[in-house]
C-alpha cells in the first residue's frame, strides 16, 4: 500500500506511451478512430452535427455514418473507463498495490478486444475512410473495449504526475518540450526535456511495432500481444521504488 516514487517509475510509464502507439495503430487502421486521442473524435462528430445544415434541406445528409458512430462510441467508452479510476481515488492513486491492479484491468480491457473482434471475425485493415473494417456489432465492442482501455491509462498516467503527463495525449507534451528552457543544453541532463524525448519516442515506436504486428497476425492477434504487453507492464509497477518519506 506504500506509495510508489514518480521519479522512479520510468519504465512503467515509458510503456504505457508505448502502449498508447500500440493501441491507437490497430483502431486507426481498421476503423480510422483513435481510441486514445479523443480530440479529434470529439471534432469529428462535431462535424457530423454540421452536415445537417449544410446545403438544402431536401439534400442534406442526415445519415448518421458508420465512422461518426464509432468515434461517439470511443469518446463514450472513454469516458467511461477513465471513470474507472476513481477506484485508485478510494484505494491511493499511487499506490502500488493500485497502479498493478489498475495496469492489471486495462490488460483485461485489452483482452476482452481481443476476443470480440476475433468472434467478430471482420478484417484488421480498412482500404479507406469510407470503408472501415469493423461495422458490425462486435467491432464496436472492440472500440469500445479499446478506448475504456485507453480510458483507464490515462487517469492513472495522470494521478502520477510526471514529464509523460497522461501518457495518451502528446500534443500538451510536444508543446512543452518545445517551450523547455533547458532544451538546447545537450551536455546536461535535463530531466523535464528527456523523459519529454523518451515519451514521444516510445509513442512513436508503438505505432510502428503495431502495425507490423497487426499486418502479420491481424488486430485480434495483435490485441491479444498488446495484452501480454500490459501484464508485464503491471508486474513492473510491484518492482518500482516507494517513494521517499517526507523529512
Amino acid at each position: 500500500m506504500g506509495d510508489v516514487d514518480p521519479t522512479q517509475a520510468t519504465f512503467p510509464l515509458t510503456a504505457y506511451c508505448f502502449m498508447t502507439g500500440f493501441t491507437d495503430s490497430i483502431s486507426f487502421s481498421s476503423v480510422f478512430v483513435w481510441c486514445a486521442f479523443q480530440t479529434g473524435n470529439s471534432v469529428q462528430l462535431a462535424l457530423a452535427l454540421a452536415r445537417l445544415f449544410e446545403g438544402p434541406s431536401s439534400e442534406r445528409d442526415t445519415s448518421f455514418h458508420i465512422p461518426d458512430q464509432q468515434a461517439l462510441t470511443s469518446v463514450l467508452t472513454f469516458l467511461a473507463g477513465a471513470s474507472l479510476g476513481r477506484i485508485g481515488d478510494k484505494m491511493g492513486n499511487k499506490t502500488r498495490l493500485w497502479m498493478f491492479l489498475g495496469t492489471m484491468l486495462q490488460a483485461l480491457l485489452t483482452m476482452a478486444a481481443a476476443l470480440a473482434i476475433w468472434q467478430g471475425g471482420q478484417g484488421s485493415i480498412a482500404a479507406d475512410r469510407g470503408s472501415p473494417a469493423w461495422t458490425n456489432a462486435l467491432g464496436f465492442v472492440t472500440v469500445g473495449f479499446m478506448s475504456a482501455t485507453m480510458g483507464l491509462q490515462g487517469i492513472m498516467g495522470k494521478r502520477v504526475n510526471t514529464q509523460f503527463a497522461t501518457t495518451i495525449v502528446l500534443t500538451t507534451v510536444w508543446c512543452e518540450f518545445m517551450a523547455d528552457p533547458d532544451l538546447f543544453k545537450l551536455r546536461r541532463r535535463i530531466v523535464s526535456r528527456d523523459h519529454k524525448i523518451i515519451a514521444i519516442f516510445a509513442l512513436f515506436l508503438g505505432g510502428f511495432i503495431g502495425r507490423a504486428i497487426l499486418a502479420q497476425i491481424g488486430s485480434a492477434g495483435a490485441l491479444g500481444v498488446g495484452t501480454g504487453m500490459r501484464i508485464v507492464v503491471a508486474i513492473s509497477w510491484l518492482f518500482v521504488k516507494s517513494k521517499p518519506p517526507k523529512q
